[in-house]
C-alpha cells in the first residue's frame, strides 16, 4: 500500500486488490482510494499483475507522479473524457498489463 497526493493536494491510498474467478492471469489490479473517505474509490482494472508479490514490488517503485497520472486517467475515463491516453479502452476492460 502507498499513499500519495493528487494535483489538488488531497491524499489517496494506492493498493493492490485481487479479482476472483477462474482466470489467474492478471488477477491482481491497482485500486486507488481517497484517504478522507469522501468521493469514490477508483479501480484500475487495466493495471494488472499475475502475482501479488510482483504487484507489491511494482507499487513500491511507482513514483507519486506516476500514481497521479494513473488517477487522472481513471478519472477521465470515468467521466467519459478523453485525456489523450489509453484510446480505445473502456473503463473496466480487460487489457493486458503493460498496455496501460
Amino acid at each position: 500500500m502507498r499513499t500519495f497526493e493528487d494535483e489538488n493536494g488531497l491524499g489517496w491510498t494506492a493498493a493492490v486488490l485481487e479479482r476472483t474467478g477462474p482466470d489467474y492471469k492478471g488477477r491482481f489490479y491497482l485500486h486507488l482510494t481517497p484517504e478522507d473517505g469522501e468521493g469514490e474509490a477508483v479501480p484500475l482494472l487495466d493495471v494488472r499483475w499475475n502475482s501479488e508479490r510482483t504487484a507489491a514490488r511494482t507499487l513500491e517503485t511507482m513514483s507519486p507522479v506516476e500514481l497521479r497520472r494513473r488517477l487522472r486517467q481513471a478519472r477521465g475515463r470515468a467521466q467519459g473524457q478523453d485525456w489523450g491516453h489509453d484510446r480505445g479502452q473502456v473503463k473496466g476492460a480487460d487489457v493486458p498489463a503493460g498496455r496501460a
